[in-house]
């Protein structure tokens, strides 16, 4: 029998509303971000870190209710790293560093300059309190009920999330350096 595993949970149910409302046309996740859409990037990204994933987009109306989703459907695991589908800069690397920081911290949130990215992980242990989140809240309970350890990262794509066309065109510019 297989020992449990760290698994990565893309977000991938969102309405994208922000990115429509910036002039947007469509879902962002299948917006074009060079030769890939963003969520093509941001599985690339899960592939390349040899991680298993799980893609949640079964359409629940909050990110606790996806997030809850997501951990009922992957069943016992070592942990899970929730990746917004919206990330599509994020390094293999990051995914890696944050799963091998679960062996040591039941939560850990990936630090880019001071700033809190994605994805966070979670030790198996926070389990059952993923799985009764729900509403738009995420799983900031979580994280305040089991503290986190902040795991410095260099890595602009942990906090670069396609919320506007605007952000688009930022991460486009990052992609493809002059």
């Amino acid at each position: 029998m297989n020992a449990p595993t760290v698994l990565v949970l893309v977000l991938a149910s969102g309405r994208g509303t922000r990115f429509t409302a910036s002039g947007g046309q469509g879902n962002k996740l299948q917006a074009p971000l060079g030769s890939r859409t963003v969520l093509q990037h941001t599985l690339a990204a899960v592939q390349a870190s040899g991680l298993a994933c799980h893609l949640e987009h079964s359409g629940q109306p909050g990110v606790g209710d996806s997030i809850a989703a997501a951990v009922r459907a992957t069943g016992a695991a070592a942990g899970w790293l929730i990746l917004p589908g919206d990330l599509p800069l994020v390094q293999s690397d990051t995914l890696r560093a944050v799963a091998e920081a679960l062996r040591q911290h039941p939560v850990v949130v990936p630090v880019y300059r001071g700033q809190r990215g994605h994805p966070v992980g979670f030790a198996g242990v926070c389990g059952p309190a993923l799985q009764a989140l729900h509403g738009a809240a995420g799983a900031a309970s979580v994280v305040a009920a089991y503290g986190a350890f902040e795991l410095p990262i260099d890595d602009i794509g942990c906090v670069t999330d396609i919320d506007t066309v605007a952000a688009l065109q930022a991460a486009a510019r990052l992609l493809s350096p002059p």
